[in-house]
């Protein structure tokens, strides 16, 4: 799929898929939330513990994200 249908497709979601669109605003407060933590000179260890444990948060966030594009592309392509 290239780019250009898998926006499209996304945008479709994000106005039809609530459990997608909430995905994909977790996705980007996580991110937003990790720019914090980049911006700073020096992270404290709970800092650090923070940082890692918002990654993880994160991955597995982009993760569902990716499954549920995967889904749906197999349900509407078969």
């Amino acid at each position: 799929m290239d780019r250009n249908a898998q926006e499209e497709l996304k945008a479709h979601l994000m106005q039809t898929d609530e459990d997608f669109r909430h995905l994909v605003e977790q996705h980007s407060e996580l991110a937003h939330q990790l720019e914090d933590l980049a911006s700073r000179p020096h992270l404290t260890d709970q800092e650090q513990v923070e940082e890692v444990r918002l990654k993880k948060m994160k991955l597995h966030a982009k993760d569902l994200i990716e499954a549920r594009l995967s889904r749906y592309r197999a349900q509407h392509v078969a």
